[in-house]
């Protein structure tokens, strides 16, 4: 029986893969680098941004790489944005999960400004007891992000189920030693989702809670 369920942020409770593009698209732009194409932007969402940023622009150097995050960072985070929406389903799910006695979790390839704001923007914040960003640990798929919230919250690897839309979230998963589920409506196919261990792909936010149900995870 699970204790725990962690979500990504990008692609699996917000639909912002399209702000991350454009703004990725505009960082490259601004300091006159050929923008990578729309399908090798929206790849690399899931990633810390420097991570996302390396492979995306694998010839620049580490300078580059730092200001084109500056780059991304003044687009993401201007104050005229219009905040992404959430999937349909986002915060019901929440409310239903919390009420069953789950503790709740975001373990996010963004970093904490962007997180904090679009977790105010969204009025989600309230429901989660841990939240952990790329620029607090080691990028996915590396499991420190997780690893973090399970040690924060004092809950074994085996009683956490993450919930996301990349390869990433499912490889950070089995790496801690955690089950995953892919969303199919996100960034990555969910052929692929099940590639990487994910015990089930579901195409609507409700389905989550039904799985859990289904599958005895409570």
């Amino acid at each position: 029986m699970y204790e725990l369920i962690v979500f990504d942020w990008d692609g699996t409770l917000m639909d912002s893969e399209a702000t991350i593009v454009d703004c990725l698209q505009m960082a490259a732009r601004d300091l006159g680098i050929a923008e990578p194409g729309r399908e090798r932007a929206r790849n690399v969402i899931g990633l810390g941004l420097h991570q996302a940023l390396a492979s995306l622009f694998p010839a620049s150097s580490d300078a580059q790489v730092d200001a084109l995050a500056q780059q991304y960072r003044k687009h993401f985070l201007r104050e005229d944005r219009a905040p992404s929406p959430l999937f349909p389903g986002a915060r019901e799910l929440l409310e239903e999960l919390a009420s069953r006695g789950y503790f709740l979790a975001v373990a996010t390839g963004k970093s904490r400004q962007g997180l904090d704001m679009e977790l105010e923007h969204s009025g989600l914040g309230t429901f989660f007891q841990a939240t952990r960003c790329a620029d607090e640990a080691f990028s996915k798929p590396h499991p420190q992000l997780l690893l973090d919230v399970l040690d924060y919250l004092g809950v074994a690897s085996g009683q956490a189920l993450v919930v996301g839309d990349t390869e990433y979230d499912m490889q950070m998963a089995a790496n801690a030693g955690s089950d995953a589920i892919g969303v199919g409506f996100g960034v990555h196919s969910p052929e692929r989702l099940r590639e990487h261990g994910a015990l089930t792909v579901v195409e609507h936010l409700q389905h989550v809670s039904d799985w859990l149900a289904e599958s005895g995870g409570q």
